[in-house]
Parts: C-alpha cells; structure tokens; sequence
C-alpha cells in the first residue's frame, strides 16, 4: 500500500525522498542549515523542484555549501559560477549567496550560532500548524514575516517572507506536514 504524503511531492521519486528524509525535519548544525538558506534563496520565482534537480551541482559548484569559504569568493569564482550551466545562473542570487554568507558568520560572532538566532524565533520549538489540506498552508505568516524583516535588517539578500516561510519548513520550524502525512506516525 502507499503512504500517504503530502500532494505537493508525489510528481517525483527525488521529491517523495526529499519529502520524506528531509522537509519538516528539524535541522540544528549549522551546515545544513546554511545549505538550506543559499538553495531557498535561490529557488525565488522556482519550483522546488528544479533546485532538487540541480542540488547536487549546486553542492559541487559552492564548495559544499562551505560558508566560510562563500563568504571570500571574489569576482573570479563568481564568473565561473556565472558559466557553471548546472545551477541557476542567476548574477544577483550568484552574489547573494556570498553577501548571505557573511551574514551567516556575523551571526554567528554575534549569538554564538545561526542555529540560536534561528530557532530564537520559536522559543527553539517546533511551531506545528497541523493542516489538514494543502490548501491550508500558506505561503507567508507573521513569523516568516518577522524573520524576513530581521534577516533584511542583518544584510541578508533574498529572503522575502515567501522564501522565509519555505526556509522555515524545509528546516523543520515549522511542520506543515497534512494530517493523514504518514511522516507524523
């Protein structure tokens, strides 16, 4: 018999696995955490879909989404990424990530851990919206829009409360999860 999952992840065997091993889980270190960010960021005007499709490249191409080193690419490294024909060649999101990378770390120095500032914004608790359809989910709340304005304020590049809300779910702060979701068993 089939699990029953969410509706938004059964067009694809990459989604259903993503869908079940990672979204809604959640992420604590700060390397997942970070992966998460520059790959929502990037996913701004596209399907999740796509971005799964080209995470692997986009792993290869950022260094293993090493933060410290994103945060020194010069103009060079971001010509070659500009030419790299396995991620989204977008200039402004290529640079964002190394402006949101040093943000990363500014936290970091600031509160001790991305991780902290983060899940500062649930009391470090999983906020569980417990829907019952899709259609229940929405695309922005007054937390994501909280955490986007702050992020903003912090330097951050591309982290409009859509893409915040995304981020929350795909790190497990939030468990949109629908009810009958063989993930909540």
């Amino acid at each position: 018999m089939e699990k029953v999952r969410c509706g938004w992840c059964l067009s694809s065997d990459l989604y259903k696995k993503y869908h079940d091993e990672e979204w809604g889980t959640p992420v604590y270190d700060e390397e997942t955490l970070f992966e998460f960010l520059i790959l929502e960021t990037f996913q701004a005007g596209l399907s999740w879909i796509t971005i799964l499709n080209k995470r692997e490249n986009f792993r290869v191409a950022f260094d293993h989404f090493d933060y410290q080193k994103i945060a020194l690419y010069e103009d060079s490294k971001i010509e070659e990424l500009l030419q790299d024909a396995g991620i989204i060649r977008n200039k402004l999101k290529i640079y964002s990530a190394v402006t949101n990378a040093q943000a990363f770390i500014k936290i970091q120095e600031e509160l001790g851990s991305f991780s902290n500032y983060i899940w500062q914004f649930t009391n470090a608790k999983t906020v569980d919206n417990r829907p019952k359809t899709l259609k229940e989910v929405p695309a922005t709340t007054l937390l994501s829009d909280a955490i986007s304005k702050d992020l903003k304020k912090r330097g951050f590049k591309f982290v409009g409360s859509t893409v915040v809300y995304a981020y929350l779910q795909a790190t497990g702060i939030i468990n949109d999860h629908i009810l009958d979701c063989w993930t909540r068993r």
